[in-house]
């Protein structure tokens, strides 16, 4: 799941069918009979989403992970076409152009106790005009910071004047704080003062404690500037000089992606039903539950639906480069052709299934939370919410709303006036006592302890998770890996129970009631 939403032009180039496929875990068993959610339920096993697990956990400790752009994800494509060609379909794969940044920036404290930073969590480093690629070590000294903050934003005016740097050491690190100028102001009285590198850091106030990106024209910056959350600005502050290292660096370039699509065998192609989840991982991480668990249980809904004549055309999909702004769908979705578009019946989106502190979150289509704008739920979705929480009341299964924000791959199709629906068990949001007492676990702690972090594997502790954490929700559940196999089990039923029941009736969607296997289309395969 990504955080960015970045709008972007893609280049579109030919779809094509990728070579080399990885050998997939386990003989396809689809069965025609499975055509109803009794049937696929019991037909889509945890063992099943389980293996297609393991078998990005190997992409990730062959490549280094699975982000789009790198090696890993084009394994992790090549073992999706394999899969589905196994059990049946004939996969198309669309290829698109993205911008592409490799992350090499850090931020460490070396003295008197190590701590090293997490990228795009605690720091990120600037988008100043031009960037200096450079790193420098040197104490850190606070240079007119607020701490704690004064009550209203903009309340210092940390390096805003060249007085504040007198006394300053030359060659140290400056550590400021956001405040009443700009940043490329700071660092620029920053640099003059003779300091080697700038960490600037949130103010404090509600609102502004996470990070941001500090831009701005700075003629010759000669110096690295990475900014940092409240938290960690305060704790370098705090007894200081400490001695710290600050290094910026960063790759860019143009990189291809891919989308990957299949398509059931028969069905009515005027209303199509399409399921989808995103393939990639963030970089330097294996991303087990963001997204392995969608893109797996999706995947093992589809080998068992591979020999299913359903009454309406069901096109799964499996998008790239979600990670870097949903730009995948975002491709998808603006190069279809507007008739092909009004073909969509509804849109089904899975991104983070599983996640090992969990709760059962169900898109909000009725927007019964409040938390999107008027009109910005196309009509239809609030009945692909009702299956869902049928499914789990008839379970017994606690469930609530999640925000329906545009935040994963169904904001390009409400965007465009696509029913959608989905579901999402919680990233580095925190979880309530509330939450704990209706879905165990450990309240005051993150859904997914290791959301966009090496952790999300098969083998987090070894990865840096928190040996105490994890064992307590090991305890509380059954993990495997980063991954809440409790939790991953019964949703993976919920998604085949929605992509089958969707398959033969969308009429409490959009009205449209299916006439019957003889009127089925055959596949219209998706190409750029």
């Amino acid at each position: 799941m990504t955080f960015r939403h970045r709008r972007r032009r893609i280049a579109v180039t030919a779809a094509l069918v990728l070579t080399a496929p990885l050998l997939v875990g386990g003989p396809a068993v689809a069965d025609p009979t499975n055509n109803s959610p009794a049937k696929l339920t019991k037909a889509v096993t945890l063992d099943g989403v389980l293996r297609h697990l393991d078998a990005f956990q190997s992409i990730a400790d062959t490549h280094g992970d699975r982000a789009a752009g790198r090696p890993g994800y084009r394994a992790s494509v090549d073992y999706v076409v394999d899969a589905l060609t196994t059990a049946g379909y004939e996969p198309t794969v669309q290829e698109f152009q993205f911008p592409y940044v490799e992350e090499r920036s850090e931020l460490q404290q070396l003295l008197p106790t190590p701590v090293t930073y997490v990228a795009d969590r605690d720091f990120t480093r600037n988008g100043f005009t031009p960037t200096f690629l450079g790193e420098a070590t040197a104490p850190a000294y606070p240079v007119d910071v607020v701490i704690p903050p004064g009550p209203t934003p903009n309340s210092n005016s940390s390096g805003c004047e060249a007085a504040d740097f007198l006394g300053f050491p030359i060659g140290g690190i400056a550590l400021l704080q956001r405040g009443t100028c700009g940043f490329a102001q700071k660092t620029l009285n920053a640099q003059a003062a003779g300091a080697s590198g700038v960490v600037l850091f949130n103010e404090g106030q509600p609102g502004r404690t996470g990070l941001s990106t500090p831009i701005g024209d700075t003629p010759g910056l000669s110096i690295p500037v990475v900014f940092a959350t409240y938290a960690v600005g305060e704790a370098l502050a705090a007894n200081a000089p400490k001695v710290v290292r600050v290094k910026v660096d960063f790759v860019s370039d143009t990189r291809t992606a891919w989308n990957v699509f299949a398509e059931s065998r028969e069905g009515l192609a005027d209303n199509t039903v399409m399921a989808g989840a995103h393939l990639d991982s963030v970089q330097d991480g294996a991303g087990i539950n963001d997204n392995g668990t969608g893109s797996a249980a999706l995947l093992e809904v589809a080998v068992q639906m591979a020999k299913v004549k359903t009454d309406n055309l069901v096109r799964f999909a499996w998008w790239g480069a979600e990670e870097e702004g949903l730009l995948g769908s975002e491709h998808y979705v603006a190069t279809l052709p507007q008739a092909e578009r009004d073909r969509i019946a509804l849109y089904l989106n899975f991104d983070m299934v599983g996640s090992p502190n969990y709760f059962t979150g169900v898109y909000d289509g009725d927007n019964s939370g409040g938390t999107a704008p008027p009109g910005f739920i196309p009509p239809g979705s609030a009945e692909i919410e009702d299956v869902f929480e049928k499914f789990y009341a008839d379970r017994g299964v606690p469930s609530e709303d999640t925000e329906f924000s545009g935040r994963s791959d169904y904001g390009p199709f409400i965007a465009v006036g696509i029913p959608a629906g989905g579901l999402f068990t919680g990233a580095e949001g925190v979880k309530t006592e509330a939450q704990a007492a209706r879905y165990g676990g450990v309240a005051g702690a993150a859904f997914d302890p290791c959301y966009h972090q090496p952790c999300d594997s098969l083998t987090p502790v070894e990865d840096g998770a928190d040996p105490a954490l994890y064992a307590r929700l090991d305890a509380a559940y059954d993990l495997r890996g980063n991954v809440n196999a409790v939790a991953l089990d019964v949703n993976s039923d919920a998604i085949a129970t929605a992509v089958v029941t969707f398959a033969f009736d969308t009429s409490t969607v959009n009205g449209v009631r299916s006439p019957g296997k003889s009127h089925g289309a055959s596949s219209v395969r998706i190409t750029s």
